[in-house]
């Protein structure tokens, strides 16, 4: 039987809206990065605020700047607490203020100037630490024990600041910032983002023993702590860290720290992925849907929440399906599934073939009428037509697939650009743009 839950005020939650998106392009074409859709009935927003809600954590702030609609959307329509509780889930969006002349300033130039330019917002939650969070990321952590670590760890000291850290091999390190730590957990040295300068990862290896504490054979490397992107601040010091010009708290904020503060890291020993490039986000939704995925959405302990849409059960017939997943709301007939998965109002017809495919679905389903339309103006009804062909790819939501049209990347086209149609490969990836319409028998 689950416990009731007790949330603790004295910690306040930011979490980061995300840039531009750019790498995610075109799914980021419309939305913010974190409202892109994931795993068929979530928005990658939910995976935060659900580590939050289930941690204890009620009192959030969501921090957005680029094509933030559909996100502030999803937010309002998911989250709403008990009219006595003191929990909420809030936007803020960059805004212009009385007292800045220059309108550019207005944005945020980055994570640590987004989180500065709402410092009297994190005064009026009164919480004594802050929780700062990314919104693009998949994982599930307790940051009960991540508070644990920043109050308690190193012998029982508390940390002035603590961030998690998770262990990734060199190539995944070269994109992250990359951190040393003493044998009581304290961060030593950070390094944002090497890349493919070897110079930067010298004395950065994990040590046997931090291996070890992993489970990983230290034979097997080299491995690195990378930042994931999660901290916890004293509220005081966070104050003081910002005062300066620092746009980034990891190419910035975060290395102006060490020897001058209590600096720790927590380690993160689950799954975490960071949706940076669109080859990543496709992976990462194909193992959710997989036979072992490595993010666990059926916890009773640890629901995932979002928005509740009132849907009816999916429907099938005929439908031949290894190692995928059909959402709420389907209409799925006569098709082939493999490694595929179906997101809310998805529509599939028959003859249809799918392998490694991530369909969104649709915002709403088509009437009699509206398919009457279709045919005079002579477009696809929503979803996949008749006959099509899919493989290795991304449709995004309320695409209109005709019939026969097959989209497969036989030359191994890592980059590939259709806007009048579209349709776009990225990192090898078929990517449908929101929306577009595919009339019946293209091909790519």
């Amino acid at each position: 039987m689950k416990k009731k839950q007790v949330f603790d005020y004295s910690v306040t939650a930011v979490i980061m809206g995300g840039g531009a998106g750019t790498r995610l392009s075109p799914l980021t074409l419309e939305r913010a990065k974190p409202a892109v859709p994931l795993a068929g009935k979530y928005r990658l927003i939910d995976i935060p605020i659900s580590n939050c809600i289930n941690s204890g954590y009620n009192r959030i702030y969501v921090l957005t700047q680029f094509n933030s609609t559909p996100l502030n959307r999803h937010i309002s329509a998911s989250y709403h607490f008990h009219r006595f509780s003191r929990g909420f889930v809030e936007i803020l969006a960059a805004q212009q203020t009385p007292n800045r002349d220059d309108v550019s300033s207005n944005w945020y130039l980055g994570t640590a100037d987004a989180v500065r330019k709402n410092l009297r917002r994190l005064h009026e939650a009164d919480g004594s630490e802050v929780l700062i969070l990314s919104g693009d990321q998949i994982y599930q952590m307790d940051f009960r024990q991540l508070l644990a670590t920043h109050r308690t760890g190193g012998g029982g000291e508390p940390a002035d600041v603590t961030l998690g850290a998770a262990l990734v091999d060199k190539e995944r390190a070269r994109d992250l910032g990359v951190l040393r730590v003493d044998d009581a957990g304290d961060v030593v040295d950070f390094v944002e983002k090497p890349g493919h300068d070897e110079s930067r990862f010298n004395g950065l290896e994990a040590s046997p023993g931090l291996l070890d504490s992993f489970g990983v054979d230290p034979h097997s490397g080299p491995w690195y702590l990378a930042n994931m992107g999660i901290y916890v601040f004293d509220h005081d010091l966070l104050v003081k860290s910002l005062q300066n010009s620092f746009v980034d708290f990891g190419r910035e904020v975060l290395p102006s720290l060490l020897g001058k503060c209590r600096f720790r890291a927590h380690l993160h020993h689950g799954y975490w992925e960071d949706i940076g490039t669109t080859r990543a986000f496709h992976e990462a939704n194909l193992d959710l849907a997989g036979d072992l995925s490595p993010f666990n959405f059926f916890d009773p302990q640890w629901p995932i929440y979002t928005r509740a849409r009132l849907l009816p059960a999916s429907k099938m017939r005929d439908v031949h399906a290894r190692r995928s997943a059909i959402s709420d709301g389907c209409l799925v007939e006569g098709c082939d599934l493999e490694d595929t998965l179906l997101g809310i109002r998805s529509v599939v017809r028959a003859g249809s073939k799918l392998r490694r495919c991530y369909v969104m679905g649709a915002g709403t389903y088509e009437t009699d009428s509206d398919h009457a339309r279709n045919y005079l103006a002579g477009i696809p009804d929503l979803g996949v037509g008749a006959g099509t062909t899919i493989e290795n790819a991304i449709i995004d939501k309320d695409c209109r697939i005709g019939q026969e049209v097959r989209l497969v990347n036989e030359g191994g086209l890592e980059e590939y650009e259709d806007v009048d149609r579209g349709v776009y490969i990225r990192e090898g990836v078929i990517v449908v743009a929101r929306g577009a319409v595919i009339p019946r028998g293209f091909e790519i």
